[in-house]
This record gives C-alpha cells, sequence and structure tokens, in this order.
C-alpha cells in the first residue's frame, strides 16, 4: 500500500540497500508486542505471505479467511490483511505470552518493520522509520538478515514486481471512475482468484508458479508494464 509520506519527518534521512547495515535489531524484543497491536487493516499480504501462511499453518486461503484474514480495498485494488482481533486489537497469532507464534513463517510487513520500503525507478530502497518501534538503543544489522528471507534476492525481485503490477493496475481502475464499475470488480476478482485463491503449493517453488501466473495476468489483463515479467522470465 502507497503512502504519501515526507521521509524527512518519519526516518533517519538515509536510504539503504540489502547489504546495508541499519539500526533496526530491538534485541528479540525481549516481550515487547507494541508493533503487532493497534495495527487496524494496515498489514497488507502479498501472494509469498499466503504462501508461507498456508504451508506453515496446513490452511487454504479460505481456511485462513475464516479466522485471521480479511479483505480490504487497497490502492484501487481488494487484496487480503491481517486481522487484529480483541480490546487491545492484537494480531491473531500473538500468543497470550505476549509472542508471535508464527515467527519462523510471518508475513513481509511483520520481517520489515521498522523499516519501510520507496519505490521509484522501477525498483526500491530500504528505509529506517525512527518513530515507530518503541523499543531503544537498537542495534545494528544487515538489511538481508533482518528481513530473514530465502532467496533473497528472487524476494526483492518478487516485491518489486508485485508492487508495480499492482500499482498499474490501481492506477487502471482509478481511471475507469463509477461507469467502469464492472469491469474494475473483474480486475479486483481476477487478481484474488489468480494470485492468491489458487494454491501455490510449497514455498521453494513459489517464484516459478508466480511467474507464470504473472506472464499470464499480462496477457489477460494487457499490462503495460511488462519489463519486469520479462526480466524475470531471462533469469529464471
Amino acid at each position: 500500500m502507497e503512502r504519501r509520506i515526507d521521509l524527512a519527518e518519519i526516518s533517519d534521512g538515509k536510504l539503504y540497500g540489502a547489504e546495508d547495515m541499519v539500526k533496526a535489531d530491538c534485541g528479540d524484543c525481549e516481550g515487547c508486542s507494541a508493533c503487532c497491536q493497534g495495527m487496524g487493516d494496515s498489514i497488507l499480504l502479498d501472494p509469498y505471505d499466503i504462501c508461507r501462511l498456508s504451508e506453515g499453518l496446513g490452511k487454504s486461503f479460505e481456511e485462513l479467511m475464516k479466522e485471521a484474514v480479511g479483505l480490504k480495498m487497497a490502492d484501487g485494488l481488494i487484496l487480503p490483511y491481517l486481522k487484529m482481533t480483541g480490546e487491545k486489537e492484537a494480531c491473531s497469532f500473538l500468543n497470550s505470552e505476549g509472542r508471535c507464534s508464527i515467527h519462523t513463517f510471518r508475513p513481509g510487513f511483520c520481517r520489515l518493520f521498522p523499516l519501510g520500503r520507496l519505490y521509484e525507478n522501477g525498483s526500491f530502497r530500504y528505509f529506517l522509520q525512527i518513530h515507530e518501534c518503541r523499543k531503544e538503543n537498537r542495534t545494528k544489522v544487515r538489511v538481508r538478515k533482518w528481513l530473514d528471507t530465502l532467496d533473497f534476492a528472487a524476494y526483492e525481485q518478487f516485491i518489486s514486481d508485485w508492487h508495480y503490477m499492482t500499482k498499474e493496475l490501481g492506477e487502471r481502475i482509478r481511471s475507469l471512475g463509477a461507469e467502469g464499475q464492472e469491469k474494475s470488480k473483474k480486475i479486483c476478482l481476477y487478481v484474488l482468484n489468480r494470485f492468491y485463491m489458487e494454491p501455490y503449493g510449497e514455498t521453494k517453488g513459489f517464484y516459478e508458479e508466480f511467474y507464470r501466473r504473472l506472464e499470464q495476468a499480462k496477457k489477460d489483463l494487457e499490462l503495460k508494464n511488462t519489463m519486469y515479467v520479462q526480466e524475470r522470465i531471462k533469469q529464471g
């Protein structure tokens, strides 16, 4: 989800790459779960998040929807998000001790925090949100290590490609206006069905399957920004 922000107000003024060191390590949180509460519907889930959750919990997308995942409009599209529950609006996967019960396969948004991503020129870089995490005296950690994701180069490419594809579709939907409601609905349902509801199988085969679907979406939805698809196919 895109936000209109002033980096000078929320960050340390620096941009980071995967191999850079950033002051984000909060020492295993030590019981603090502030960032796992009161997030509303802001924790959007991408297809890789759903694949990881489905494999980790042994549940289909439909089953996840019954318990911990909801749907919302975001930048023109209908996308899944992680539900908050109870009086404290805590993450559905936060246990009674205030710890994450799905830490090994937690969503990318959770892995990223308190970092953010600045998308520009067909790619992105990371920035540190200095007002978000309550822990003081955070230590430096390499960005790649902080996100703790296998096949990191492929993951970053996926994140970029997914962002720019959904951005293009969101802009198209908004341009259709009220007269194009039926067409907008079809685009939203296509994205949900093709990229979320259809199982990917094991996460180790996710990227190959995702890019197969993305190539088909390029044809079905007549995507204009096809460079990401072509580049990934060359690399794969």
